[in-house]
């Protein structure tokens, strides 16, 4: 065999082509679901199978034929433009790859990676905004190196370690709507990542994962269209035509929000006013901080026989009508300025003044804070810590499911007030790390 350190890659189009493929094991599995994926015909030889190589039989019986039995000799590569054996048996992989060597048919030995005559490099495929990339990386028979440098290259494409502006070649402009989740930079999605890579253009919330942005590349243009309590110094018409403009001129756009763009985040009329120009777009969805804010201070929405449904509503609008019970979680977005009047209406429309209500500040950020209480003193617990947005509230029973490190209170039952045991500053928890 020659010397693999020293070997050739080639990129073979196997569509429509036969590959002879001997065993029927866990590797065969893989390799039969590369060489389908690639459009191949496949003839398989083997008197078992396992459970994956079941499933792309029965996916595929029209690409596969399986002939039930051990190897029979060189007929069974008859017509082969390749060959694949990973029987277990060293003797009989011996003789399928000797064999396909004296039809000159290549064959990868999957048993023997550093003798075999051909091997199937450690792949990866990352589908960039400019175009679908594969990776492949052979390690001289080292399959361990060759996977840890693939796994290394591919996570640079996603995480933008690879910067692919500089070789985009200007274009079709696009737009991309990025969930950003609630602000953890470990939390923003690999396909978020992955779109950050190739922009050009940043169109950001204020709520948006910061440390994300501040390691994008100095050639790449961050226009911050933050907005605040009472302040939207750049009104939602001008950030869809700030889209449309950069598009139009052949710019990859990232309109990087806070949580997820479809719930609560105007990215459907983003999406819209884009789209109304012919512009394409992409959405990709990031967690919500109406569920992973509560979550970060153990908070469930629903929970076995405390809570079954929960709604989540802008603290901008009118409370809607809920069930009165507290075994139904409401969520507040954006609902400090507002949380009295919140409270009040709740309360009117039948829940107790002591359903719980927890306020988580700047979820999962180093600087988190919960505040607990109940409806009727959530309002006064707030303006005396000095509760500030961004903040979600979480009112129902599986307020009492918060962390256990966060202190517990215990209320008078006076109709109207309540008062806590504790001090007003031992209802504050500071969250240190994820």
């Amino acid at each position: 065999m020659g010397d693999l350190k020293s070997a050739l890659p080639v990129v073979l189009d196997l569509t429509g082509r036969l590959v002879a493929v001997f065993g029927g094991g866990p590797v065969t599995g893989r390799r039969l679901r590369a060489f389908l994926d690639e459009g191949a015909v496949v003839r398989l030889v083997s008197p078992w199978v396992c459970e994956e190589v079941q499933d792309l039989l029965a996916e595929h019986p029209e690409r596969v034929t399986w002939l039930q039995r051990d190897y029979a000799g060189p007929a069974d590569l008859e017509g082969a433009w390749l060959v694949h054996t990973a029987t277990g048996d060293p003797d009989v992989d011996t003789a399928i790859s000797s064999d396909s060597h004296a039809l000159r048919v290549w064959c990868v030995d999957a048993t023997d990676s550093r003798a075999t005559a051909a091997s199937i490099p450690a792949r990866t495929h990352v589908i960039t905004p400019d175009g679908a990339v594969t990776v492949a990386v052979h390690g001289g028979g080292d399959p361990l190196l060759a996977t840890t440098v693939r796994d290394g290259i591919d996570l640079a494409l996603r995480n933008g370690g690879l910067d692919l502006r500089r070789h985009r070649t200007r274009g079709a402009g696009w737009v991309a709507l990025v969930g950003g989740g609630p602000g953890d930079d470990g939390l923003l999605t690999v396909r978020g990542h992955e779109l950050l890579a190739s922009a050009d253009v940043v169109v950001v919330d204020r709520l948006a994962p910061r440390g994300v942005v501040s390691r994008l590349p100095a050639s790449v243009r961050i226009i911050d269209v933050g907005k605040t309590t009472g302040h939207h110094p750049v009104p939602q018409d001008r950030i869809n035509a700030i889209l449309v403009e950069e598009a139009e001129r052949g710019h990859a756009v990232v309109r990087l929000k806070g949580g997820d763009p479809y719930v609560l985040g105007r990215g459907g009329e983003e999406r819209l006013a884009c789209e109304a120009h012919g512009i394409p777009v992409e959405v990709v969805p990031g967690v919500t901080s109406a569920v992973s804010v509560p979550a970060a201070a153990g908070i469930p929405l629903t929970h076995r026989g405390v809570a079954k449904a929960f709604t989540v509503v802008s603290g901008h609008e009118q409370i809607p009508t809920l069930p009165p019970g507290s075994d139904h979680t409401l969520v507040l977005l954006m609902g400090v300025s507002t949380l009295r009047a919140s409270a009040n209406a709740l309360v009117a429309e039948g829940r107790s003044a002591n359903c719980p209500v927890a306020i988580i500040e700047r979820g999962y950020l180093p600087t988190q804070r919960v505040t607990i209480g109940t409806l009727a003193d959530i309002a006064d617990l707030a303006l005396f810590r000095g509760v500030e947005s961004p903040a979600v509230v979480v009112v129902g029973d599986v307020v009492r499911l918060a962390h256990d490190d966060l202190p517990q209170r215990t209320m008078t039952s006076s109709p109207g007030a309540s008062t806590s045991t504790t001090s007003p500053t031992a209802l504050t928890s500071t969250r240190t790390g994820v």
